[in-house]
């Protein structure tokens, strides 16, 4: 009867004590919510958004480069020095991290799957993992471009305390204390001493 089919499915689904078929369904529902899977499909699709497939093509080159620098140089280097890896590969991982970047920002503005949470959880695996490999494993780095204005800042603001302090005893002035030496009274022994050698 199809008026009782609801019913029907509800007590085929709930029928054992555990009720596995809505636990596991209650599961993965949680799961594909609390990963974002839908932020990297067009409007919950079954098809990849555009941003995610440039994002993993560009992923999977950056490994491709890690991987092909790599080969072969842990009997030549140390582990601490990956140079053809950082130098090789750096033009890819900038701009695999600038795509990044642009996507969490096109994100937080509302992206191509409808939702305006974080990234789904695929890309942000990959971008985790390409960053530690980056500067744990091969230790590159990139420099910050904000170095030389925070040092320059820092140390005018170190400076300032000097230049205060220096100015303000430059023109200030200097005043000479001249000491006076108070008139003591004499005291009365030496006065009757006196009086005795006159006398």
């Amino acid at each position: 009867n199809s008026s009782e089919s609801h019913n029907c499915a509800k007590s085929i689904l709930t029928s054992d004590r555990l009720q596995i078929v809505v636990t596991l369904s209650v599961f993965f529902n949680e799961t594909w919510e609390a990963a974002n899977c839908a932020n990297c499909l067009k409007n919950n699709s079954e098809e990849l958004s555009n941003s995610t497939v440039e994002f993993l093509d560009l992923f999977n080159k950056s490994l491709t480069c890690f991987e092909h620098n790599f080969q072969g140089q842990t009997v030549y280097l140390s582990p601490n020095n990956y140079t053809e890896v950082c130098k090789n590969c750096n033009e890819t991982y900038k701009m695999l991290n600038d795509l990044y970047n642009n996507l969490q920002r096109m994100n937080r503005q509302g992206s191509e799957s409808g939702h305006s949470t974080h990234l789904c959880i695929d890309v942000e695996d990959a971008m985790n993992i390409t960053r530690k490999l980056w500067s744990k494993t091969f230790n590159c780095s990139v420099p910050c471009s904000d170095t030389v204005p925070v040092i320059a800042v820092s140390s005018f603001i170190l400076f300032l305390p000097i230049v205060f302090y220096l100015s303000s005893f430059l023109h200030s002035k200097q005043k000479k204390r001249i000491l006076i030496l108070p008139k003591r009274i004499q005291s009365n022994a030496s006065l009757v001493n006196i009086q005795e050698k006159y006398s």
